[in-house]
């Protein structure tokens, strides 16, 4: 698949990028090797190579679950311009 260069400027256009006319020449050569790049990928063997997401074995870090803030929603409501029943009361936003 080759790019030419109104598909060049119409790519431009829906990704809001203002492109000179050189640019774009310059623009088309490089999507185009790009493509030839993801292409030759395209063509080696994966099977049984397993989907990771680091070259790395490891966990992600998990902090434990615990409530180390609150416990005073009344003083907390203080604050609010308005509240009911312990909750912030805001203005319809959708009618």
């Amino acid at each position: 698949m080759a790019i030419d260069q109104a598909t060049v400027r119409k790519v431009a256009n829906l990704a809001r990028i203002k492109v000179t006319d050189e640019q774009v020449a310059n623009l088309e050569g490089e999507l185009n090797q790009i493509i030839q790049f993801v292409e030759q990928l395209s063509e080696i063997n994966t099977d049984g190579v397993k989907p990771l997401t680091s070259a790395v074995a490891m966990t992600q870090p998990l902090r434990a679950d615990i409530v180390n803030d609150g416990g005073y929603p009344d003083q907390i409501l203080k604050n609010a311009p308005n509240s009911e029943d312990g909750f912030f009361l805001v203005p319809k936003v959708i009618e």
